[in-house]
């Protein structure tokens, strides 16, 4: 049986924004919640679940094109908040601004019509341990941040599920024009 690959389309993050968001990961020692390895945040674009050698070579053909149709723009990220948003917290995010630019692009990868707000996930949140926490004792967590940075190009990406958490590799950089 061929292998398969866990893909993802994402916009990889400047090591400056990776390091300010890191900042939060000490923040909140009371929530039952595992933070993303640094070098691990990102936006996905789209997931793709698991993909042959063929279909993966496929999709960066795909990724190439939208790229080329699509300009560089700015993700200007300004809230870290509970996510999903008025659910039980199953997150914790760096939520960004909506843009008509990133909205395009979401939706030529997707071939949809959407409006879609660019987050990061920061943590997760163990449901189970968190309701274990007297209700008062949980934190608020809705703070106003203010980073922004150019998104120059996406990435098709990997994602290796190991024991320590998954590890993410660039199958292919796709340059925005």
């Amino acid at each position: 049986m061929e292998k398969r690959h866990r893909v993802f389309i994402a916009i990889n993050l400047p090591s400056d924004v990776k390091k300010e968001l890191a900042k939060y990961y000490d923040k909140y020692p009371e929530l039952p919640a595992k933070w993303t390895t640094k070098d691990n945040l990102h936006i996905t674009l789209e997931f793709l679940g698991y993909l042959t050698d063929e279909e993966i070579a496929q999709v960066c053909k795909e990724t190439q094109e939208v790229a080329k149709k699509h300009k560089a723009f700015s993700v200007s990220l300004n809230k870290v908040i509970y996510g999903p948003p008025n659910k039980t917290p199953k997150f914790i995010w760096a939520l960004g601004e909506k843009s008509k630019e990133l909205a395009d692009l979401k939706n030529d990868l997707q071939r949809k019509q959407e409006l879609f707000t660019p987050h990061i996930t920061l943590a997760r949140i163990s449901e189970w341990e968190l309701k274990k926490i007297d209700q008062e004792e949980i934190p608020e967590i809705s703070e106003n941040i203010d980073l922004s940075f150019f998104v120059e190009s996406i990435e098709v990406m990997e994602s290796e599920l190991k024991r320590g958490g998954p590890v993410y590799s660039i199958l292919e950089s796709c340059e925005l024009r």
